[in-house]
């Protein structure tokens, strides 16, 4: 019998294969990549050509506010099925110049003629999804140019170019984007112009398939030439208004003409040294404030990442914030928010101590006195140590459904949100904005800039939120891992729409916790489903100080990228 010798260097190549494949160099085991690292701008978005184009703008001399500009228009193009022109637009800023952050609120306001009245007439309990009636006014380009006019350095021109320009010759549609592209044909074909708009060849484009919008193009020509102005009181408004009438809306070009964006001032909580700040309400942010101030009050490191103690804090902290969200969050035009005692940390002592071992069925509010006090997100850092966090969407996907002749973009659903229950903090009313799901965040340690980050996914967000607070400083992930690790996500809680939760919802776990975790969870009452999908979209960018250096992140659930120079 012959007997073969293997050759030692083969021997010594297969184990070199067989480690590289198996163990990291870096990174926890779940890490899709290392982090990204440059010293003079860095930009994280959820495509890679919108992440390159932010880049060009930064090499051209724009600042991270320009450069965000032109990868949010150009993300409206390439991701429709989560944001465009259609839709409501927040930010955070952090000033590098005045070491401040600046908050803007971009959300539309409900149209004037539409009244309460009008859903009691059609024996309405809840706004419909689609179609004219959750149509509310488009605040996305409004707010760029707020941001424009306060921070901006390149012309609106040189920003709109690289979206006009791909809108025109075509981009080549990716894998994520496709799949919700198909999930859009089947719910959106039927309504005012969406075929004309998004199905070429009354198909959705398939991965890889170029798509071109050349009348998104022309909308965004018109906006580069004529300003705010072309789209809010000229021709664009008239066509919306026409079309409006036509299928039975509301939204009409004086509601169009009257829109303005509203800078706000961040608000915030302390966490273990740093300082997450969030806009107020009309949106969600302050549902993340309300679960750290909870979650400070227990030993996570100790129990560990993944553990039971780790998922269970989590998920009853999330409940009682979102019973306080289902209450008291809405348009502070409207109502006098007890937003300074709800995110307090005496107010988190009181509710942390309804927490207990037993998963709770259900939280009722709290009853804090009122005294003073679908999306794409993307972040861009700059040379000057400018930072900005940028949130925008249509709502549900392609929002209404609705796209107006020849403009390249639907309009946004964001009114299904308010309730239509009388004398609630959300109830709806003419000229009123809803409550709202898209939230940017920042961080701060010092009062110096840390971090610019968000998630993506409705009510995902301020669970997403404090899920990379406490994996960065709880657990020691770095900006990267904390964005790829499993994710938890809690359904069910009551609705500012008027839904209330009974049951205690249901808990959703990504792949990557262990089954004894699973099963301690199902011991202590909670309801554990496997989801595809609803675990959001993360990206992010650090600022390291001591070595005057940025780190970005892109998490593998999305097709996204980070990139710096």
């Amino acid at each position: 019998m012959k007997r073969y010798l293997i050759p030692f260097f083969l021997v010594t190549l297969a184990w070199t294969s067989f480690t590289i494949a198996n163990d990291r160099l870096t990174g926890a085991t779940f890490a899709s990549r290392s982090e990204v690292i440059a010293k003079h701008g860095m930009a994280a978005t959820s495509q890679p050509l919108a992440t390159q184009i932010a880049i060009d703008i930064l090499k051209q001399g724009g600042n991270a506010i320009d450069a965000a500009i032109a990868a949010n228009a150009a993300l409206g193009l390439m991701e429709p099925t989560g944001n465009g022109i259609g839709g409501d637009l927040f930010a955070i800023v952090w000033d590098g110049k005045t070491q401040r952050l600046h908050g803007l609120n971009a959300s539309g306001r409900s149209p004037k003629s539409l009244t309460l009245a009008e859903f009691r007439k059609r024996n309405l309990e809840r706004i419909p999804k689609f179609g004219p009636l959750p149509v509310t006014v488009p605040g996305c380009i409004d707010g760029w140019f707020a941001l424009h006019k306060k921070f901006g350095k390149l012309p609106m021109k040189e920003l709109l170019e690289p979206a006009i320009n791909y809108a025109g010759e075509g981009f080549p549609v990716s894998e994520v984007i496709a799949s919700g592209w198909r999930s859009g044909e089947t719910v959106f074909k039927d309504y005012e112009g969406f075929a004309e708009t998004f199905l070429p060849d009354g198909k959705a484009p398939k991965k890889g398939e170029i798509f071109k919008n050349p009348a998104l193009a022309s909308t965004l020509q018109k906006v580069a030439e004529g300003g705010r102005d072309a789209f809010y009181q000229g021709e664009i408004a008239q066509t919306i208004d026409v079309f409006m009438k036509r299928v039975g809306g509301f939204l009409t070009a004086e509601d169009l003409a009257a829109h303005t964006s509203t800078w706000v001032e961040p608000v915030s909580a302390s966490y273990r040294g740093y300082r997450l700040w969030e806009l107020p309400p009309n949106g969600q942010g302050i549902a993340a404030l309300q679960m750290l101030n909870v979650l400070e009050g227990y030993d996570l490191r100790g129990a560990g990442f993944g553990s039971p103690d780790h998922l269970h804090w989590l998920i009853e902290a999330k409940k009682l914030a979102f019973e306080d969200r289902a209450k008291f969050y809405a348009d502070p035009d409207f109502h006098k928010l007890p937003t300074a005692e709800l995110i307090s940390k005496p107010y988190a002592d009181k509710r942390r101590a309804l927490i207990k071992r037993h998963a709770g069925m259900a939280y009722d509010p709290g009853n804090p006195s009122l005294e003073e006090g679908d999306t794409i997100y993307l972040t861009v850092a700059d040379k000057d140590r400018n930072m900005v966090s940028l949130i925008q969407s249509n709502y549900r996907g392609f929002g209404s459904g609705l796209c107006p002749d020849g403009l390249g973009f639907c309009l946004q659903d964001r009114g299904e949100l308010f309730d239509l229950r009388e004398d609630m903090f959300n109830t709806y009313a003419p000229n009123k904005r809803p409550f709202h799901t898209i939230i940017p965040a920042f961080v701060t340690k010092y009062g110096k800039p840390y971090m610019s980050f968000g998630v993506m996914g409705g009510a995902t967000q301020p669970q997403g939120h404090v899920q990379i607070m406490i994996n960065m400083i709880d657990f020691d992930m770095n900006l990267q891992e904390a964005g790829d690790a499993p994710r938890v996500v809690h359904t069910g809680s009551s609705q500012p729409t008027g839904e209330v939760m009974t049951d205690g919802g249901h808990v959703n776990l990504e792949s990557g916790f262990d089954y004894a975790t699973v099963r301690s969870l199902l011991e202590r009452g909670h309801k554990v489903q496997y989801a595809k999908g609803p675990y959001g979209g993360y990206q992010a960018i650090r600022y390291d100080a001591e070595n005057d250096v940025y780190y970005g992140a892109s998490e593998v659930r999305k097709d996204g990228q980070a990139a710096g120079y």
